[in-house]
């Protein structure tokens, strides 16, 4: 699996939208979708660190790396 975006699970727990995390922290809702649904190749330390301020967390609540499953 890799990296897992857990988004949109910080932002359920705020009671916050897309929309206004996009808003808040100057980025497109299209550039957030695509980093929510993990389809993101990369993410910049400060948009990671915008995240972070306006949802008061931890960059770990947001991103979790999981060991991929072998097929064995």
């Amino acid at each position: 699996m890799g990296i897992v975006v857990n988004l949109d699970v910080v932002l359920a727990k705020r009671k916050m939208k897309s929309k206004e995390l996009a808003e808040a922290i100057g980025i497109t809702e299209a550039n957030l979708s695509i980093l929510k649904s993990g389809k993101a190749k990369a993410i910049r330390f400060s948009t990671l660190e915008a995240i972070c301020k306006e949802l008061e967390c931890q960059p770990g609540d947001i991103l979790e790396f999981r060991l991929k499953e072998s097929l064995t």
